[in-house]
Parts: C-alpha cells; sequence; structure tokens
C-alpha cells in the first residue's frame, strides 16, 4: 500500500482505528464467538470453512483479498482449495452481516458490530492498510437526502475514504503534525 509502513500496526486514537496496545487476539476470539452466535441464532450453520474463512479475514484489520484468503488456507492445510469456494463462503459471511467488503480494494473485512443492522463507512488508510469501520447516522442521513433531492434510488450505500491514519499521519521526526 504505502512506502513508509515499517509493518502492521493498529493505528493510533482517530476514533474507530484500533488502539495500537489492544489485544487482536481477544478482538479475532470475539468476532469468531459473536459470529457462532448469530449463525445459530438465525439457524445458520458455522461450518468449519466458513470459520477457517472468517479467522483468516480476522487476522489483521486490513481488508484482505479472496485470493490472499484462498493461499492462506493453502498453506494451512496443504490442499488446494478451489476459488468458488471461497467466493460462496465470503457470500455467505457478507449475507449474515459478518464481513464487508471493501469495494474499491476488492478485498474484505470483519464487521465489528455484527448483531446491529447499520450502514457502513471505512476510513482505510493508504499507508499501512487498515481500514476502521464507522457507523456515522449524519452521513447516511445526508447520502439519503441527496439521494431524495436527485430522485434516486439507491440500492447499496458503501461510503470508503482513503488517507492516513493518525498514527501514519504523525510525523517520524518528532516535528508538530501537517495540519
Amino acid at each position: 500500500m504505502g512506502s513508509r509502513a515499517a509493518g502492521p500496526h493498529p493505528a493510533e486514537g482517530g476514533g474507530s482505528f484500533p488502539d495500537p496496545h489492544h489485544d487482536h487476539s481477544a478482538c479475532a476470539a470475539g468476532a469468531l464467538e459473536t459470529a457462532e452466535a448469530i449463525c445459530s441464532a438465525r439457524g445458520e450453520k458455522m461450518t468449519t470453512l466458513r470459520r477457517r474463512v472468517l479467522a483468516i479475514v480476522w487476522r489483521g484489520h486490513r481488508p484482505i483479498g479472496a485470493y490472499d484468503i484462498l493461499a492462506a488456507m493453502q498453506a494451512e492445510n496443504g490442499r488446494k482449495v478451489a476459488p468458488p469456494t471461497v467466493y460462496r463462503t465470503l457470500d455467505f459471511l457478507r449475507q449474515q452481516g459478518l464481513v464487508h467488503r471493501v469495494e474499491s480494494l476488492n478485498a474484505y473485512v470483519g464487521c465489528p458490530d455484527p448483531g446491529r443492522p447499520h450502514r457502513v463507512q471505512f476510513m482505510i488508510c493508504s499507508d499501512c492498510g487498515v481500514a476502521a469501520e464507522i457507523d456515522d447516522t449524519r452521513v447516511g442521513q445526508a447520502l439519503d437526502a441527496a439521494a431524495a433531492a436527485a430522485g434516486f434510488v439507491p440500492r447499496q450505500r458503501m461510503v470508503e475514504v482513503s488517507g492516513l491514519c493518525a498514527r501514519c499521519a504523525a510525523p517520524r521526526d518528532g516535528s508538530p503534525a501537517p495540519g
């Protein structure tokens, strides 16, 4: 993505960006536990394959492409996995609200609040690749008003904003941040 990132890091501050000291293993484990509960409550099965794909998506807060998921699965079990299998699994996870597709990256990211219907807006750091999901009702209301004024009927609402997270935007030499 960017040239400065020295490796994966959650962004500091910035609202929905993960704190750099958050326990990501607990974050991912909680997401899998929530997914199991949601599927069970809906009468859906959280198969081993679905759980494995979701676990790969939740390895970090960076969107991951289907072919990267496929490669991770093949590296783990040494067996070839067919791309349609991964795409079908991702479709199921999307239908259940467990992952979102980041259209601009053709990639997927885990939903931090899958038990609640919400509109999705993403802030995506173009340097470190971390994506933060926000749910600002004002953004949704503004889009609804603009669509209504134009006589437009939206079928999908996805807002993606690229830029720099607080950590990547901060100067590394101790000088004040631009701004």
